[in-house]
């Protein structure tokens, strides 16, 4: 469930991010709602299933992959 709040406050936030700049690039809104529309909801898609991934993995395993955690930095 928590994984579906932070997507949708993600999308949220990324469509009135990606409104703002074409709005502000352009000066019209039709553009800019549409631009908003598309490109923030198949980004919010693509952002639940790399949470999801990245679920799968503890921090621990990640040191395969030469990634370090901040506690394993000191």
């Amino acid at each position: 469930m928590r994984d579906l709040a932070k997507t949708l406050t993600y999308g949220t936030l990324h469509f009135t991010v990606g409104f703002a700049v074409v709005y502000a690039l352009t000066g019209e809104v039709a553009i800019a709602a549409g631009v908003a529309l598309i490109e923030p909801a198949i980004n919010t898609v693509v952002f639940y299933f790399h949470e999801k991934a990245w679920a799968r993995y503890p921090a621990k395993a990640l040191g395969r992959f030469g990634f370090r955690m901040p506690q394993q930095m000191a």
